[in-house]
């Protein structure tokens, strides 16, 4: 017997132990259907196989983790306070199956979650595994790869290492995306001196670059890293991340990214899109069991809400067919899901937010989301110079989305008065639109006192004029005694309780009803002259949608109007005289004292 026979059968005799110990040492069925050579007797021992099969660990679902078509590893001889240890890993078609579900139990983990703290893969000084076929599903970073992973050591001209490359191409979830790193050399990798990568990725429109330090190789418990993304819409960021962001236009977005094992922090986030800008820190604290901790606190100069949704990013929903009105109420379902895995506190201060040709000042909101329930508030923020609060709530923790809200309104200068509001609204639903169209509850808006100018008669998108409010023509202020809007919300429909403005020529009123669902308009504006020498005119009819309101005078009294004005003023004359006695007094006490108190309600 030659000594290649009895390499041959010695290294027959190790087959049996050495899976078994490497299966025991693991927790892993290991299987090897090819050949086994244990080349032990010599500098760095080695160990290579053929047709490799590495099964999932006991605390996964029952599979395969990994195949190998051919695998060397290599070992370092024991030494000081070291037993065999690995030193280098070269694998050829490879297929990696990793996944971990929603409880955090991963299968390239080394220990079962919760049981053993662990310290990463071993520091191993040599690695290759070219065009390796890679499943990845990560449940909890909501990750999910399909493609092809290269790891390469870089050899400099004398074949001496000097870089670590890692590439990969496939689809990460659902896109086609693209990746690389650039990392120290693995062959002088140490225990007590920081590893580092720089990172480029780029899916759908979104580029993604930066640096890590593992300061513990490799233990990834422990992360240091800096980051860049800039692209056409932010929401693509998701592509790459697992992370849900708004729809933007163009964007660039940068930060620090914190890891001290369960404690994560994203810090100095800065985030530009159009005219508007954020900055701020996330805070999440890992907990099993039960649900995560994230806090959020972000500041902006400037937000203007048509910098963010799909309109933003071009990605509007075409038109409705012709013949279908253009809704103006959302209709994006809200997914309340994640609520229920972590607990989160967001907080907002602006300094300004433009909601269309609202803007408003000094926004403060807090935002709470847990065990599927989402209160706001207080919510604040000034609007003409007046002070605006909401609160509201959103139970998605049963089978069907209930949502209450109030806002309250104080001192709002609107025709050259203050105004003061309150809506109490409840519905269920997951969009805006869902909840408007089967709400209940009040609305109600209170102006005790103010004017309105000639100007804004012109301005205004109805005749004011129709009214009588100018028929003097004068380009004074006219005096504004009271002003409510008063409406009945039920199922989706606004019913008017009380709508008048009280001025000092005119008592103008109105009823009708408002249809949150169709988003429609009906309603009906009287006149009445309080002075002799003032002439009525024909009511004012309010119709159409909210995207596309349309305004007309009754058909029957403009015909009238048009016949005889002269002898509809003298039949009036006695009637304006007693309205101007009587009505004022009645305007201001019955309707505005008590509204408003209602208004006031609670507002501070």
């Amino acid at each position: 017997m030659d000594a290649s026979w009895a390499f041959l059968l010695f290294s027959n005799h190790l087959r049996g132990p050495i899976i078994r110990s490497a299966e025991a040492h693991t927790g892993r069925q290991i299987q090897v259907d090819g050949k086994f050579d244990a080349q032990l007797f010599l500098a760095h021992p080695r160990i290579v196989a053929d047709r490799v099969t590495i099964g999932n660990p006991p605390w996964t679902a029952p599979g395969v983790t990994a195949e190998i078509g051919h695998l060397v590893l290599t070992y370092d001889w024991p030494g000081f306070g070291h037993w065999w240890r690995l030193r280098g890993i070269e694998a050829q078609q490879v297929t990696l199956s990793l996944s971990r579900d929603r409880e955090g139990r991963a299968n390239w983990q080394q220990h079962a979650p919760d049981t053993a703290d662990g310290s990463g893969p071993p520091l191993i000084h040599s690695l290759a595994m070219p065009a390796a076929r890679v499943h990845f599903d990560d449940r909890i970073r909501r990750l999910k790869f399909d493609g092809i992973l290269s790891a390469q050591d870089v050899l400099s001209a004398q074949h001496m290492p000097t870089a670590l490359r890692v590439d990969g191409a496939g689809q990460l979830n659902g896109r086609e995306a693209n990746f690389s790193l650039n990392c120290d050399t693995l062959a002088t990798v140490a225990s007590d001196r920081p590893y580092g990568c720089k990172f480029t990725e780029t899916s759908s429109g979104s580029r993604l670059t930066g640096n890590v330090t593992v300061p513990r190789p490799f233990d990834f418990r422990i992360l240091d890293s800096r980051f860049e993304a800039e692209g056409a819409d932010m929401k693509d960021l998701y592509f790459l991340t697992g992370v849900s962001l708004p729809d933007t236009g163009t964007y660039h977005l940068s930060g620090r990214f914190l890891r001290r094992d369960r404690h994560l922090e994203f810090q100095d986030l800065r985030a530009t899109t159009g005219h508007s800008d954020a900055q701020g820190k996330v805070l999440i604290e890992l907990k099993r069991p039960g649900p995560s901790h994230v806090e959020v606190d972000l500041q902006s100069q400037l937000l203007r809400l048509t910098d963010l949704g799909r309109r933003a990013a071009g990605r509007e929903p075409p038109d409705p067919p012709a013949g279908q009105p253009k809704r103006v109420l959302p209709d994006t379902s809200l997914q309340f899901a994640e609520t229920r895995k972590r607990d989160t506190v967001l907080r907002f201060h602006g300094q300004t937010l433009e909601a269309g040709h609202v803007s408003v000042k000094s926004v403060d909101a807090t935002v709470k989301f847990g065990d599927g329930i989402v209160t706001g508030g207080p919510i604040s923020g000034i609007v003409r110079d007046g002070k605006v609060r909401v609160e509201f709530k959103i139970d998605a923790s049963g089978e069907r989305t209930a949502a209450e809200v109030d806002v309250r309104a104080s001192n709002l200068k609107a025709l050259d008065g203050n105004v003061q509001a309150r809506m109490t609204l409840k519905g269920h639903g997951t969009s805006i639109r869902e909840v408007a169209s089967n709400a209940s509850g009040t609305v109600t808006a209170v102006m005790p006192h103010g004017a309105v100018r000639s100007s804004l008669a012109e301005l205004a998108s109805f005749d004011l004029r129709a009214l009588g409010l100018m028929a003097s023509g004068n380009s004074a202020d006219t005096g504004i005694r009271c002003g409510v809007a008063s409406f009945d919300v039920q199922d989706g429909t606004l019913t008017a309780q009380r709508l008048l403005l009280d001025t000092d020529p005119v008592l103008i009123t109105g009823e009708g009803t408002i249809d949150l669902d169709s988003e429609s308009l009906d309603l009906r504006i009287n006149g009445r002259p309080k002075h002799p020498r003032l002439r009525v005119r024909a009511p004012l009819l309010v119709r159409g949608t909210f995207g596309h309101p349309s305004f007309s005078i009754e058909p029957a009294k403009s015909a009238m109007q048009a016949g005889g004005a002269i002898a509809l003023g003298v039949l009036l004359t006695p009637v304006a005289a007693m309205l101007a006695f009587v009505d004022p007094g009645l305007a201001k006490d019955s309707d505005c004292a008590a509204l408003l108190a209602q208004a006031q309600g609670g507002t501070k």
